[in-house]
């Protein structure tokens, strides 16, 4: 089934024009209910009437009970579908088939899906298949071109790179809603021909355009803005919610951000009204953490306990998001709408009973009612272009008997640092509290030559981390302080066409294959849940994770060399707010 099925059929709508007055039944009935109104905040008693993919009328409870098919659901709640109004498919590990299968019964029934990790390692290519990928999913998937591939040019090498000319053609394409987030922030500012040129054709086109603007502030954000970015979720505190707020971005509150949520409702419950500009995404979501809590129906409920009032959580989610991407079928509950709708436990612990998706009752209980069509494309294998690395690969060359490195101090909100270590054999011998990362070039289009830069902050390690996932130009990146370990979990990575995989004592301890693009995998996301987890647990004992900087979800973001601060890259250690680019070793 298709969850845009055609509204604007004639026929359709002379059937929801006729079953509404009483002259025609419906086709489906639900009674018993209360509505949650986006429109008005209130929860009122009343029955649903459904025609086709069609609300067709939303009416006294009781006045009705001519239909095909009657739900009688008392003491139930009804509420739009959800919509996530940024996220990343890539970030669940698993196929968009497969990611469906698992939100669509947790009540998501839209999607703004940015693929520019499948874009920054495939190209053009990447986005037609997230296109192909999505056709024919009950789950609405609205794939935006992505914007910044690399998503810092200068200071990394991605497998493709975007400039206007391509994002023209991807937004000529009637599949794409809109261009994705922008994250070349200083390219933005700086007025670069680049991204003058991106947001330029966003704009032309009359289609969205998103943006990330983490600590931008004062006249840099007023800029960011003035350039025609529309919307953020790169939020840092209650105060910097506020002035994009005040800015007049759509602010998309990240439920990825957890430790910043109580401190954003705090600073929101300070404003007169809930504003209409503010939205809910998910972002980025661990397959293990979206199977056991459902990815948006999960964000809502935490806003809530941070003390958001229910019905202003959903509006946020539905009615608030569809206007942000320009759907006025979506996001309430009302005639002539299209019928996404959810059928609530209750506003305290918003369990998804009932899933409806353009009239199609397609789940229940937290499970699809009928198996998801068609397969997943093919395409988008082996690419890990490059060779087996050896323990010598991750040892920093050094003259004399001493060297001094810059280093990356503390996993978020980086820093510059430097450190004097002895050099013995020509290497420099690192202390036990500093952490290797290395990058490698795995896309074909340069040397594969490891990066190697120094941590502070991110504790001792034992044993080694390697990963393909790696924001955002996904090169593969070993983490560790031990050079055989370190060899050894890049090896199996190379092996296997990407994923994730930990090495301690010389032997693999967990391995996560993602053979599609190195992101992604095929299998049916509770197994890629439980090969996730128990590559969590593997990397336990790789260091004294300190929550919320010193996480593992830091690996991932450790090279996103668009935001400010030093990380490390393919070409060095780069800083997105300055654009330099510096050696390890200190001259």
């Amino acid at each position: 089934m298709s969850p845009d099925a055609d509204l604007n059929d004639p026929a359709l709508r002379d059937r929801a024009v006729r079953a509404a007055r009483g002259l025609a039944p419906f086709d489906v009935l639900i009674t018993g209910a209360q509505v949650a109104d986006m429109a008005t905040g209130e929860l009122r008693a009343a029955d649903l009437g459904l025609v086709g993919p069609l609300i067709a009328s939303v009416h006294a409870p009781g006045s009705r009970a001519d239909a095909a098919r009657i739900h009688h659901w008392p003491g139930r709640i009804l509420a739009p579908g959800l919509i996530d109004t940024h996220m990343h498919v890539e970030s669940s590990m698993v196929t968009p088939r497969r990611y469906a299968e698992t939100v669509l019964p947790q009540g998501t029934t839209t999607v703004c899906w940015d693929p520019h990790e499948l874009g920054n390692v495939a190209g053009l290519d990447g986005v037609r298949w997230a296109i192909e990928a999505s056709r024919g999913l009950p789950l609405r998937v609205l794939v935006l071109a992505p914007s910044c591939v690399p998503s810092a040019p200068g200071l990394e090498r991605a497998g493709a790179d975007f400039g206007p000319a391509e994002l023209e053609e991807m937004l000529a394409w009637p599949e794409i809603a809109g261009v994705a987030e922008v994250m070349d922030m200083r390219g933005v500012l700086e007025r670069s021909p680049r991204m003058a040129g991106i947001v330029g054709a966003g704009l032309s086109s009359g289609k969205l355009v998103c943006g990330h603007a983490r600590s931008l502030a004062g006249p840099d954000l007023q800029g960011f803005v003035a350039a025609g970015i529309a919307s953020d979720h790169e939020i840092v505190s209650g105060a910097d919610l506020l002035e994009k707020l005040r800015a007049g971005l759509t602010v998309e509150l990240r439920g990825s951000h957890d430790h910043l949520l109580p401190e954003c409702v705090a600073a929101l419950a300070t404003l007169p009204r809930w504003p209409q500009t503010l939205t809910l995404c998910t972002d980025d979501v661990f397959p293990d953490d979206l199977v056991q809590r459902g990815g948006m129906i999960d964000l809502l409920r935490r806003l809530v306990r941070y003390g958001m009032p229910a019905l202003e959580a959903l509006r946020c989610a539905t009615l608030n998001a569809a206007q942000r991407i320009g759907r006025a079928d979506l996001g309430l509950l009302a005639p002539g709408r299209r019928a996404d709708l959810l059928v609530l436990s209750d506003l305290d612990q918003l369990a998804v009973e009932q899933v409806f998706v353009s009239g199609a009752h397609l789940a229940e209980a937290g499970r699809l009612l009928a198996p998801l069509p068609g397969a997943t494309p093919p395409g988008l294998r082996d690419t890990m272009k490059l060779g087996a690395v050896a323990a010598g690969d991750f040892r920093i060359a050094a003259p004399g008997t001493e060297a001094r490195l810059r280093t990356v101090s503390q996993p978020r909100f980086t820093r510059w640092g430097e450190i004097a270590v002895p050099v013995r054999d020509g290497h420099a011998v690192l202390p036990p509290e500093a952490t290797m990362l290395a990058v490698l070039h795995r896309h074909g289009r340069a040397p594969a030559t490891p990066s190697l830069g120094v941590l502070e902050g991110w504790g001792a390690w034992q044993g080694a981390l390697a990963s393909t996932v790696a924001h955002d130009s996904h090169n593969l990146c070993v983490f560790g302080h031990a050079p055989g370990d370190m060899a050894l979990a890049a090896n199996a990575l190379i092996g296997c066409g990407g994923g994730m995989a930990v090495a301690q004592e010389g032997a693999v301890r967990a391995l996560l294959p993602l053979p599609v693009c190195g992101l992604l995998s095929d299998a049916p996301a509770a197994e890629v849940a439980a090969q996730f987890a128990a590559l969590r647990a593997a990397a336990e004992g790789l260091t004294q994770w300190q929550p919320p900087y010193r996480v593992f979800k830091a690996i991932v973001g450790a090279t996103l060399a668009c935001n400010a601060g030093p990380h490390v890259t393919d070409l060095g250690i780069a800083d997105g707010g300055s654009g330099a680019v510096l050696p390890t070793l200190v001259a």
